[in-house]
């Protein structure tokens, strides 16, 4: 498999980490939508939303357990914007799981 967000975790592609734990990789998007975007991922793969079940839930768990923590070491105090992009109708572009945090600024209520 040549998964693009499993060689960034592994460090065979660099990235611009800005957290990590044993279950969840976070880093900057090289396209940002927002003053912070965040790309969160966990470390086990799975190609999108379609494949979490209960044996994987907790990967999911622990990303979002994370991403109050990302938040406020981003500064994010007064707001912020998860989104997961679920297949090609979902504009998913990368097949790993991942979860964007957008904010820095007031966000438009519609991202479409």
């Amino acid at each position: 498999m040549d998964c693009l967000f499993c060689n960034i975790i592994e460090g065979k592609i660099p990235s611009q980490k800005v957290y990590e734990n044993e279950f969840v990789y976070a880093f900057r998007d090289i396209n940002p939508m927002a003053p912070v975007h965040v790309l969160i991922v966990p470390k086990t793969h799975l190609a999108c939303a379609d494949e979490i079940n209960a044996d994987n839930s907790a990967c999911v768990a622990k990303i979002f357990e994370a991403i109050p923590v990302i938040a406020k070491a981003e500064g994010l105090t007064n707001g912020y914007r998860v989104i997961n992009n679920c297949g090609e109708d979902g504009c998913q572009t990368i097949k790993h799981l991942h979860f964007h945090l957008l904010g820095g600024r007031k966000l438009p209520e519609t991202m479409a």
